[in-house]
């Protein structure tokens, strides 16, 4: 059964993490401790249920094999009412986990690095960018989440060529996952005189964010370069070289940050932003292991997929991949966007069911 086999290898890694939590040498570092803390618990609630399934499974095989002694009617039809509740209840907790395996997800409670990138259209895409990203900041100020910019890069009319920031709260990744892919946006520029719809375009990445646990990088994998600061028509520009590059070696990953005039505060949040883009590529070369299980690319990252399109001559935001349009793009922009996540949610839910379901068959 692949769902028992995911669940046994939950298990065993859940074990293995009592084991090392307790362990005085991990105890001693903070930042593992407190990050193998934060992998137990997302593990908790399907390994407690698992852990419960089991327990059942063995009280209805110990129950069968003690009818079969039995030759008192009354005792055997005490034992099969017993057989019938537990065979009721096992059905009913390999319900119940299934639910849980496909709501519940070990990254759902990491912090996360949001990038929105300018695409095509010019500086309305880059106001666009910015549009996205004071969206993103209302939600997560609503939610009591803590938002902090890395990186950015200035648009020549305003908004943003590029903007890096990261989210710190709880369930950041498991609300904000779905945002991965291309925004498309529908209005009259202010520029424009003869009142004619331009069409441009943005696109979000939400990368869970890794810690030393997930991701290993070495210095010997690094190229590290100076250079400095570039400000809007000269304006504010760094004069020293603090703006960091780093280009991880074995795999090609160039991550550029310049925010900060600190260089050591640009090299902390390059590694940040670097670790989380490798963290990603692993998530992506796990889904693409089990994509033929699951044809949903709901919460799958793919910034290729345009998933999203505001209109705003006509109010209405669109979610292509479950065809959703609300006419409430007013408030969406402000930062609600409750009536869009938890569709995707619910929808991504049940498709992970029935990919699950099929498996089992």
């Amino acid at each position: 059964m692949a769902l028992r086999d995911a669940l046994e290898k939950l298990e065993e890694r859940y074990r293995e993490l009592e084991t090392l939590i307790v362990d005085p040498e991990v105890m001693g570092d903070h930042h593992r401790y407190t990050a193998l803390l934060k992998e137990q618990g997302g593990l908790k609630s399907r390994v407690e249920a698992y852990r419960a399934f089991l327990q059942t499974e063995t009280e209805l095989r110990h129950a069968r094999e003690a009818v079969e002694d039995l030759t008192e009617p009354d005792e055997i039809a005490l034992f099969k009412e017993e057989i019938a509740s537990l065979e009721t209840r096992l059905d009913q907790q390999m319900d119940d986990l299934k639910a849980l395996f496909v709501t519940d997800d070990e990254d759902a409670n990491r912090d996360i690095i949001l990038e929105i990138r300018a695409g095509t259209g010019g500086d309305e895409a880059a106001l666009f960018a910015g549009d996205l990203l004071r969206m993103y900041i209302h939600y997560a100020e609503a939610r009591g989440w803590r938002v902090e910019i890395l990186d950015a890069q200035s648009g020549a009319s305003g908004g943003f060529k590029e903007v890096i920031v990261e989210i710190v709260g709880e369930n950041v990744y498991k609300r904000l996952k779905y945002e991965s892919g291309g925004h498309r946006v529908q209005r009259v520029p202010a520029t424009e005189t003869q009142g004619r719809i331009h069409t441009s375009a943005a696109t979000v990445a939400v990368l869970p964010q890794a810690s030393d646990v997930d991701v290993n990088i070495t210095e010997k994998d690094l190229k590290i370069d100076t250079y400095r600061s570039s400000g809007p028509g000269g304006q504010k520009v760094n004069k020293t070289a603090s703006a960091i590059r780093i280009t991880h070696l074995p795999t090609g990953l160039v991550v550029t940050c310049q925010d900060e005039k600190s260089q050591h505060k640009n090299r902390a949040r390059a590694l940040k932003i670097l670790a989380s883009r490798l963290y990603e590529q692993e998530l992506q070369r796990r889904h693409a292991e089990r994509s033929h299980a699951r044809k949903s690319l709901i919460g799958s990252g793919d910034r290729s997929q345009r998933i999203r399109t505001y209109n705003f001559p006509q109010n209405r935001v669109t979610d292509h991949r479950i065809n959703l349009s609300l006419y409430s793009l007013d408030k969406i922009m402000a930062g609600e966007l409750e009536c869009l996540i938890e569709p995707l949610m619910e929808f991504d839910k049940e498709q992970r069911l029935a990919s699950l379901e099929e498996l089992e068959k």
